[in-house]
């Protein structure tokens, strides 16, 4: 097996692919915008990557045989015309499970990811798709931790809507297996937490992974609005908030797909819960 970019290797998911590639013995180059940033477990090939860059792109796949990539639609065409050129043959793309299973106020996010895999499926690399729903790191952005630290509350919409929240360790194994193992390529997969869980009991566990009570403070469609203005796009808010609405008592799909990939049992949000209490301490 030749060497393996990991694009946006800074973020939750990239770091996670990079250190269990690396525990995993492959050759790894990690890419960035800001190589500098990277805090990989081990020393690693690094290069600075920008995908609306292409004089970045030469360096970073100079010898790599396969990519992780994220679905960013800015530049994609251009690395992947580039990627065919240096000779990479697998690519393995974080992608949503929006594209075949979403509700119409998802439409921005769908058309994202589908221009992504478009893209991939036009450049005629083998391709794997890994298409999580919720991620369970979706709750740093909300202003849960900031909440939490500050008054032991949230103040959110929709206590009872659901997710199958996965944890971002499940989708770099997935990532893992796809890229280390074979009967992978030209392949789509749905992948999700364990069970279809709502915001009131994912809080739950997290009071439970803290040792103290946490409240829930229901806010209106309007006041959640209002609250996530400041923080994203008016379009990610038109999306996400529709999503609560829509799934609002409503249990969601879920797969084994972890569990058929890894050989483990996907981990379940109280295991997330644990893992990033220190997200939500002061």
């Amino acid at each position: 097996m030749g060497k393996i970019l990991v694009t946006g290797a800074t973020g939750q998911v990239g770091a996670e692919v990079l250190a269990q590639l690396l525990a995993a013995g492959a050759d790894v180059r990690a890419g960035a915008r800001t190589p500098e940033k990277l805090a990989p477990p081990a020393p690693v090939d690094t290069a600075a990557l920008d995908l609306t860059d292409p004089d970045t792109y030469g360096p970073a796949l100079a010898g790599v045989d396969k990519v992780f990539l994220y679905a960013v639609p800015q530049g994609t065409a251009g690395f992947l015309a580039a990627a065919r050129e240096a000779g990479v043959r697998h690519v393995v793309v974080l992608s949503s499970q929006t594209v075949v299973d979403a509700f119409p106020v998802q439409k921005p996010i769908v058309e994202m990811h589908r221009a992504v895999e478009d893209a991939v499926l036009a450049s005629g690399i083998a391709y794997t798709f890994l298409r999580p729903h919720n991620f369970a790191t979706n709750i740093l952005m909300w202003g849960w931790p900031e909440s939490i630290r500050a008054e032991g509350r949230i103040r959110f919409p929709y206590p009872e809507s659901h997710s199958d929240a996965i944890h971002e360790k499940d989708i770099a194994a997935v990532a893992v297996a796809a890229l280390t193992g074979e009967g992978h390529e030209n392949r789509a997969y749905f992948i999700s937490g364990p069970r279809s869980i709502t915001q009131r009991e994912q809080l739950a566990d997290l009071a439970e992974a803290l040792g103290r009570p946490l409240e829930f403070e229901e806010l209106t469609d309007a006041e959640a609005r209002e609250a996530l203005a400041p923080i994203v796009p008016i379009w990610v808010m038109d999306a996400v908030v529709g999503y609560w609405a829509n799934s609002d008592g409503v249990p969601t799909e879920v797969s084994d797909t972890v569990e058929q990939l890894t050989g483990r049992p996907a981990r379940t949000f109280a295991e997330w819960a644990r893992d990033h209490a220190p997200d939500f301490t002061a």
